[in-house]
C-alpha cells in the first residue's frame, strides 16, 4: 500500500505540474494577443446534480478568468472565448462576435495560440533533460564492460552467452537501454568481444523491437550470476539456512547458470500458478526442490514459495558487479546536452509509434496505472524529474497530432484555413469535436482496459 501511494503522489505531481505548464502556454499566448480567458481549471468540474464540480474556484477582483480545481482528475482545460473546444459550448457562438474573442482574431494569432501548450511542454521537457544533467550528470555503466545473457532467439543469430556488446553497424553501444534494442533491432552488424577476440554477427536489420522487449525471456540482458548478495531475514530462503555467497545451482531439476534464468524458471511456475484451481494445486506449484552451493557443500532442499513465488533473497546489482561512470557538466555544457537528448527522446518515441498499429502494439498500450508503474516505488527525485520530463514530451508529441479535440486537429484546421483562406463552418468544427472527443474516450477506455487484464493475469 505505501509503494502505491509513494507512486501515486509522483504520478499526480507531475501530471499536475504538466497540465498547468500546458494550459499555462494557451493562457500566454490568448492573454498576449488579447482573448479573453472564462475559465482556467486542473482537473475536470462536471456537474454532479446541483453541484458544479469545482473543489475550489476564485476570481480575482477585475478579472475575466475563474481560477479553479476540479474534482475529475483527468487533466486540465483553458476555455478561451469564442473557440469550440470540449466545453461543447455552442450558446456562445451562437452570439455576435465580439473582438476579445478567439475567433475574432487573425489565424496565426489562433495559431500560436493553440501551439502554445504543445510549446511549453517540449520545452520544459528540454529544460528539465538540462537540469538533470547539471545537477547529477550522466551516470551509467558503459555497456562495452558487460557480459550479456541471450535468449534462444538470439543465439540463433549467432550471439552467444558472455559476449560483450561493443557496436552495431559501426555505432558505438552506450549503455543498458532501450536505446540498446533499437539498435541492435535496426543492425545488419553487431560487433561483439567474445573469448577476448572481436566477432561479428549478422543480422536481418529489422528484427520487431516490440518482441524483442516482451520476449520472455528477453533478446537480451546484463548476465546475472546465480549468486545471493543477501537474504531476507523469515523468508523462504532464510528458513533453509541459505547465505551470502551461496550459489543457486538448480530448480526443480532445471540447472541455474545465472539469476536471469532462475527468473525465467520463476515465470514459468507464475504461468502455472495462474491456472490453479485450488489452493492445494497453488501449494504444489510452490513447493519446489532448490538446488544450491554452499561454502561446504552443494545440496538440495524442499523449500515452499512466497504466496508471489519468492525466495526472498538479493542478487547482485549490476553496479557492484561494474563500476558506473559518469559524466558531469557545467550549467551551459548542459543545455546543448539536454537538448540533443530531449530531442533524441522525441525521435526514438515517434520512431516506436509504429509498433501502436499492431495487435501486440494495441496490447501494450497503457493507461493511468502503467504510467503511474513507471514511477519508482520510492521518492527519487532524480527518477520523478526524469519521468516528468518523459511525460512533457509525450503529452507534447500525443496533442500535436492532427485529431479533432487535440490542439493538433485545431492546428490542423487553421493551417487549412490558412492556405485555402476559407474557415470551416462552426457546425463542421463542433461535430469535429464530438468525433475527435469520441475517439479520444474510446483510446483512453483500451489502454486503461489493459491496465486491468494485466492486473487480473489476462495479459
Amino acid at each position: 500500500m505505501e509503494v502505491f501511494l509513494i507512486r501515486l503522489l509522483q504520478f499526480m505531481l507531475a501530471i499536475s505540474l504538466l497540465v498547468l505548464l500546458h494550459e499555462g502556454g494557451h493562457f500566454f499566448f490568448a492573454k498576449l494577443f488579447g482573448v479573453r480567458v472564462d475559465k482556467f481549471y486542473l482537473f475536470f468540474d462536471p456537474s454532479i446534480w446541483k453541484w458544479k464540480g469545482s473543489l475550489f474556484k476564485w476570481k480575482p477582483k477585475g478579472s475575466d478568468t475563474q481560477y479553479g480545481i476540479g474534482w475529475l482528475p483527468l487533466g486540465g482545460y483553458c476555455k478561451i472565448a469564442g473557440m469550440i473546444d470540449e466545453s461543447f459550448d455552442t450558446e456562445q457562438m451562437k452570439q455576435p462576435v465580439r473582438e476579445y474573442e478567439f475567433r475574432a482574431k487573425p489565424a496565426w494569432q489562433r495559431l500560436l495560440i493553440m501551439i502554445g501548450g504543445v510549446l511549453v511542454n517540449f520545452l520544459l521537457a528540454l529544460f528539465i533533460y538540462s537540469m538533470i544533467l547539471f545537477y547529477w550528470g550522466d551516470t551509467y555503466i558503459p555497456v562495452g564492460e558487460v557480459n550479456m545473457k541471450f535468449n534462444e532467439e538470439a543465439k540463433s543469430y549467432g550471439f552467444r552467452d558472455g559476449d560483450v556488446l561493443v557496436a552495431a553497424d559501426g555505432k558505438l553501444f552506450k549503455d543498458f537501454s532501450a536505446d540498446l534494442y533499437r539498435m541492435i533491432s535496426e543492425a545488419h552488424d553487431v560487433e561483439v568481444v567474445r573469448n577476448g577476440k572481436h566477432e561479428h554477427v549478422s543480422l536481418p536489420g529489422e528484427l520487431n523491437l516490440l518482441n524483442m522487449l516482451k520476449s520472455e525471456p528477453r533478446f537480451v540482458e546484463p548476465f546475472l550470476p546465480a549468486r545471493i548478495d543477501s537474504v531476507l531475514s523469515g523468508s523462504p530462503a532464510d528458513k533453509i539456512g541459505l547465505k551470502a555467497g551461496d550459489k543457486i545451482l538448480s530448480l526443480n531439476g532445471r540447472p541455474i547458470d545465472s539469476h536471469n534464468t532462475f527468473l525465467f524458471e520463476l515465470g514459468r511456475l507464475s504461468d502455472q500458478l495462474a491456472v490453479a484451481k485450488t489452493r492445494e494445486d497453488s501449494m504444489k506449484v510452490r513447493t519446489v526442490m532448490l538446488g544450491f552451493q554452499g561454502a561446504e557443500r552443494d545440496t538440495t532442499m524442499q523449500v515452499v514459495l512466497t504466496e508471489d513465488l519468492k525466495l526472498g533473497f538479493m542478487a547482485p546489482a549490476l553496479s557492484s558487479l561494474y563500476k558506473p561512470y559518469t559524466r558531469e557538466y557545467s550549467f551551459f555544457e548542459s543545455i546543448p546536452a539536454g537538448i540533443k537528448y530531449g530531442w533524441h527522446v522525441l525521435a526514438s518515441y515517434v520512431d516506436d509509434m509504429k509498433y501502436v498499429f499492431t495487435a501486440d502494439g494495441a496490447k501494450s498500450l497503457g493507461g493511468f496505472g502503467a504510467i503511474g508503474s513507471l514511477f519508482p516505488p520510492m521518492w527519487d527525485w532524480y527518477m520523478f524529474w526524469k519521468m516528468t520530463a518523459f511525460l512533457s514530451i509525450i503529452l507534447a508529441f500525443m496533442n500535436i497530432l492532427p485529431i479533432p479535440a487535440l490542439d493538433g486537429g485545431h492546428v490542423l484546421f487553421l493551417v487549412y484555413e490558412m492556405i485555402t483562406r476559407r474557415k470551416p463552418s462552426e457546425q463542421f468544427m463542433i461535430r469535429a469535436e464530438y468525433v475527435g472527443f469520441g475517439i479520444l474516450i474510446l483510446l483512453m477506455v483500451v489502454a486503461n482496459l489493459n491496465d486491468i487484464l494485466r492486473w487480473l493475469g489476462y495479459m
